[in-house]
């Protein structure tokens, strides 16, 4: 099935599932050096490793690991398959669909029998109160044997923030939390500005797009069609006084490994809390026919009280992106904006009464 970027709608066809898990551990380290030791990657006309093409992120493994997997950075085979089994039995299109990284605890709690099923409201429905997706709209997620997307700090969790990104994160709660008086009391996503970068999203249109030419490289995200040109031509970042939502990226090779060095950011650009500080360095790797190796590392000291790193394994797939239809005018602004003065026109006729 093709799928189409409407604004909040998906239809993804499923990917082809992560072998791990499947075989054998002996099989699998066999093939696994078969493999490192044939397959080269393809290269461009200048000589670089060719990363082009389109890239799925529909991974399942969380971004933190888990309180119930502390210590625990890695599941047995036998419990992925079991995950892997248990997720097509509740995202089978006829129940809610499931979205972030709950899905992963929720297959694992069903997985151990503490769990209802995908109409447990609690963890599965992504918005109760006014109505859900079916399950039928969301891509099958891609199992590996990882709890954590984060590699660094090795407890799989975001280390402590500082007072001032506290600070951030508490106005963001509350700003969310209240009924907006304009726009800006909404989020940048929701506004249509954009997800943020390095865009951490797996599972609802989050693929990506790769152009290389010798002297640049485009990235284009799906979601809100955030596209990021790369120079690689060793031109330094511009002062500090240039901010941007994506910040100012600038390239070059190490080896076989894209390197993207991120700075001047605005401040909330990444996860709606970070700050001016923020600098990411991104790493981009060919690890076979259809997979990329994406590297991430967020230093942040304005935010985070020190750096911390995550990774994400790309597929590639063989559909291309459509558009998505969000933009700035998001129509339905001016309904959450009604709505606001209506319930506090009715809160008001209450209270007169």
């Amino acid at each position: 099935m093709k799928h189409r970027c409407l604004c909040f709608v998906l239809g993804l066809a499923a990917l082809a599932v992560i072998a791990q898990g499947q075989t054998a551990p002996n099989t699998a380290l066999a093939s696994s050096k078969a493999v490192k030791q044939t397959w080269t990657p393809p290269r461009t006309a200048d000589g670089h490793p060719d990363l082009q093409g389109f890239w799925a992120n529909n991974n399942a493994t969380p971004l933190e690991r888990p309180k119930q997997f502390a210590g625990h950075p890695t599941l047995t085979d036998a419990e992925v398959v079991a995950m892997r089994k248990k997720a097509l039995e509740l995202y089978n299109g006829k129940g809610d669909a499931a979205f972030g990284d709950t899905i992963f605890e929720t297959v694992w709690a069903s997985v151990k029998g503490s769990s209802s099923g995908p109409h447990q409201k609690a963890k599965d429905e992504f918005d109760s109160g006014t109505g859900d997706y079916s399950s039928e709209w969301i891509v099958q997620r891609v199992w590996d044997n990882r709890t954590s997307l984060i590699t660094d700090p090795p407890d799989g969790k975001m280390p402590a923030m500082t007072p001032e990104g506290q600070k951030r994160r508490e106005l963001m709660m509350v700003a969310m939390r209240r009924p907006a008086q304009g726009p800006e009391d909404r989020g940048l996503s929701e506004r249509c500005l954009t997800y943020g970068s390095p865009q951490l999203t797996a599972g609802y249109q989050s693929y990506y797009q790769i152009v290389q030419t010798p002297k640049s490289v485009m990235m284009m995200t799906e979601m809100i069609h955030d596209v990021r040109s790369i120079p690689l031509n060793g031109v330094p970042h511009p002062g500090a006084a240039v901010e941007q939502w994506l910040g100012d990226s600038r390239g070059h090779w190490d080896g076989d490994t894209l390197v993207i060095d991120t700075t001047n950011y605005k401040p909330k650009a990444f996860m709606s809390i970070s700050s001016e500080k923020l600098h990411v360095i991104e790493r981009i790797s060919r690890t076979g026919e259809d997979a990329l190796k994406y590297e991430i590392t967020i230093d942040d000291p304005g935010t985070w009280t020190k750096p911390w790193s995550l990774m994400i394994p790309l597929q590639r797939s063989a559909e291309p992106v459509y558009e998505y239809a969000c933009h700035e005018g998001n129509e339905g602004l001016a309904g959450i904006l009604a709505g606001a003065r209506a319930e506090e026109a009715a809160a008001a006729k209450d209270s007169r009464k």
